[in-house]
C-alpha cells in the first residue's frame, strides 16, 4: 500500500465515522454551524487573500493564462460572496428526512421512501477555491461527509478555507472530520480516493474535460458526471436583435471563464447582415476574439480569425467565440446536437414554435430561451450553491445542490403483517 493510499484511507475513515454522527444531527444544528463557518470565514478573509495570493503568484510564474487565474483567484468581494452561499444553504429546507412518496397497501402496511444522505463524497476539483467552501456547505447540510480534493495550484487556498471551516463546525456541534481536505502534493492521492471504494460513497469531478474524463474512466468508485461547457446561443430569425446583442455580450463576456460562458454564436441567415456587425462591434469592446466560418467572415471581413472543425468542440474558457451562420433552425439544432457537451443551450426568438422546437430537440441539461447562459447556475436557480453542473442522465442532471446530494431508503411500517407463502 502506498503513503497516498494510506493517508487517503485514514481521511475516509475518519469521514465516515463523522458522517455516522452528522446523519443524526438536526437541522438546527447544521445550520447553526453553517452561518458560523460564513461568519469564520468573512473573519479570516485577511488570511485565507493572502494564501490565495500565494496561490496567484505562484500560478503567473509558471505561466497559467489569465481565464485561468480568473477561477483562481479571491479578492475580499469573493470572500464575502461564497460566506453568503453558505448563509443561502443554512436558509434552505434540509432534505434529509423528506418523504419522496408514501403509501398504505392493502394490507395495512405503510411505505414511505426518504431521502437519507449518501455519505462520504469525494470531490477532485481544479482551480476556484469557492468550491472548497460551497462543497463543504451542502455536504453538511445534506449530511455527508465531505473530502476535498482540489488543484496544486490552489493548495493554500483550499487548506485555509478548510482550517476555517473545520474549527467553525467543530466549534458548534458537527465533527471536524465531515470536512477534510486531500493532500494535493502528492497527484497519488486522486487514483486512490478514486479506488477508496467501500469508504468513499461517490466522487464528484469538476474541472476540464481532461479531468473529468480520467475519474469517470478510473474510478471504482460510482461518480456523478459534471460536464464540460461547449455552450451555443442560437439567434433566430425572429429574434429581437437589441435583445439578443445582449444576451449574446452577457452569455460571452460576462465571466468567460466559467462552464455557463457561450463558447458559439450561431446566427440565421436572415438576421446574419444586420446582427453579426452589431454583435461584432460590442463582443469588440469586451475584447471578444472572433472565430468565424465563411459567411462570418465575408460580412464581417477578414480580420475574423477562420474557424476550424476544433474550435466548434473547444471550451475556450476565455474571450474567444467561434460564430457560423445557419440557414434554419433546423440547421443549428444539428450543429448543437454534433457539439454540444450537453450542458447549456440558448436561443433567442419572437417565435413560440421556435422556442418550443428549439428546447425540445437539443439536448442539454438546461435550456434557455431569451435569456443569458449565465443563469445555469446553483445559486441563480435558488439552490442556495451547486456542488457541480451534472450533464449525465443518471440520478442527477443540471446543477447538483442539496436534494442531488442524498439518496432514498424504504422504510416499511406494520403492525405484524406476514407475507403469504406462494
Amino acid at each position: 500500500m502506498t503513503d497516498a493510499t494510506e493517508i487517503v484511507r485514514e481521511l475516509a475513515t475518519r469521514a465516515r465515522e463523522a458522517a455516522a454522527e452528522l446523519s443524526l444531527l438536526p437541522r438546527s444544528t447544521k445550520d447553526k454551524a453553517l452561518r458560523a463557518m460564513a461568519d469564520a470565514l468573512v473573519a479570516h478573509a485577511s488570511t485565507i487573500l493572502e494564501a490565495n495570493a500565494r496561490d496567484v503568484d505562484r500560478a503567473r510564474a509558471g505561466g497559467t493564462s489569465e481565464a485561468m487565474i480568473d477561477r483562481l483567484a479571491l479578492t475580499e468581494r469573493r470572500v464575502s460572496d461564497i460566506a453568503d452561499q453558505l448563509r443561502n444553504v443554512a436558509s434552505l429546507p434540509d432534505p434529509v428526512g423528506e418523504v419522496v412518496r408514501g403509501y398504505t397497501m392493502p394490507n395495512g402496511v405503510r411505505v414511505q421512501q426518504i431521502r437519507v444522505p449518501m455519505g462520504v463524497v469525494g470531490m477532485i476539483y481544479e482551480g476556484r477555491p469557492n468550491v472548497t467552501a460551497d462543497a463543504a456547505g451542502l455536504c453538511l447540510k445534506s449530511g455527508n461527509a465531505a473530502l476535498l480534493r482540489g488543484s496544486s495550484s490552489a493548495s493554500e487556498s483550499n487548506e485555509a478555507i478548510v482550517e476555517v471551516l473545520r474549527t467553525a463546525a467543530a466549534a458548534n456541534g458537527v465533527p471536524a472530520d465531515a470536512i477534510q481536505g486531500v493532500p494535493a502534493d502528492d497527484r497519488a492521492t486522486v487514483d486512490a480516493l478514486l479506488h477508496a471504494r467501500g469508504l468513499v460513497d461517490v466522487v464528484i469531478p469538476r474541472g476540464g474535460a481532461g479531468l473529468i474524463q480520467r475519474v469517470v474512466t478510473d474510478s471504482t468508485v460510482p461518480v456523478i458526471e459534471t460536464g464540460v461547457g461547449n455552450v451555443h446561443v442560437y439567434v433566430d430569425a425572429t429574434a429581437d436583435l437589441d435583445m439578443a446583442e445582449k444576451i449574446v455580450l452577457n452569455s460571452k463576456a460576462r465571466r468567460p471563464s466559467v462552464c455557463n460562458a457561450a463558447e458559439t454564436l450561431l446566427v440565421h441567415k436572415d438576421v446574419a447582415d444586420e446582427f453579426l456587425p452589431r454583435a461584432a462591434k460590442v463582443l469588440g469592446e469586451a475584447e471578444v476574439t472572433l472565430h468565424g466560418d465563411e459567411r462570418t467572415r465575408q460580412r464581417l471581413g477578414e480580420d475574423v480569425v477562420p474557424v476550424t472543425d476544433e474550435d466548434w468542440d473547444t471550451e475556450y474558457l476565455s474571450l474567444d467565440l467561434a460564430v457560423g451562420v445557419v440557414d434554419s433552425l433546423d440547421d443549428a439544432v444539428a450543429h448543437i446536437r454534433k457539439h454540444s457537451s450537453g450542458h447549456t443551450e440558448a436561443i433567442v426568438t419572437s417565435s413560440l414554435d421556435a422556442a418550443r422546437s428549439f428546447t425540445m430537440r437539443v439536448d442539454a441539461a438546461a435550456v434557455m430561451v431569451n435569456a443569458s447562459t449565465a443563469f445555469t447556475d446553483g445559486g441563480e436557480f435558488g439552490f442556495g450553491a451547486e456542488i457541480g453542473i451534472s450533464t449525465q442522465k443518471l440520478h442527477a442532471r443540471g446543477p447538483m445542490a442539496l436534494p442531488e446530494l442524498t439518496t432514498t431508503t424504504y422504510v416499511v411500517q406494520g403492525e405484524g403483517q406476514t407475507r403469504p407463502a406462494s
